[in-house]
């Protein structure tokens, strides 16, 4: 187990309408300094299926479609202790301020990526942010029990208005 820091910032825009959080980055985003981007995790192929695009590969193509989208991306740790990118292991907590960053915006709704981060977020900021939060399935490698078909359908509810 090691303590880990949220090393790099929300991705935003000013007009960004919907923020989707994770719990916190796994070892391969952290070294990559983005989101989701562990090659086996289904988030990026998720969103492009839902909004009929192809997938984004760059850092900057994926902020190009976040951009597009009115999509906010931010975790609901800014540093806990964490074995590799397990969840199930996370202790000692220090939440991000998510209040702040929707002050900044026009987020109105707030989607988790699991129960890790909804049961967080619940917990650590929603009385402070006021803005309920909807869980979807998780898209990490991990929970390999959801498919694909399974992801997408439940990830639908972000393209609705």
């Amino acid at each position: 187990m090691s303590k880990v820091y949220h090393t790099f910032p929300a991705y935003y825009n000013h007009d960004s309408e919907i923020l989707i959080l994770g719990s916190i980055p796994s070892v391969k985003s952290r070294k990559l300094n983005f989101y989701y981007m562990h090659p086996q995790n289904r988030f990026w192929l998720v969103l492009s299926k839902i909004y009929l695009e192809d997938i984004p590969n760059t850092i900057e193509d994926k902020k190009e479609f976040l951009k597009r989208y009115k999509i906010a991306l931010w975790d609901v740790i800014y540093s806990c202790d964490i074995t590799g990118s397990s969840d199930s292991t996370i202790k000692n907590i220090k939440v991000n301020d998510i209040k702040s960053l929707i002050k900044q915006t026009k987020i109105k709704k707030i989607f988790t990526t699991g129960k890790k981060a909804y049961d967080l977020y619940n917990k650590y900021c929603l009385k402070d942010v006021g803005v309920p939060a909807f869980c979807l399935y998780s898209t990490s490698p991990a929970n390999c029990k959801i498919n694909l078909e399974e992801l997408v359908e439940n990830y639908q509810i972000i393209n609705k208005n």
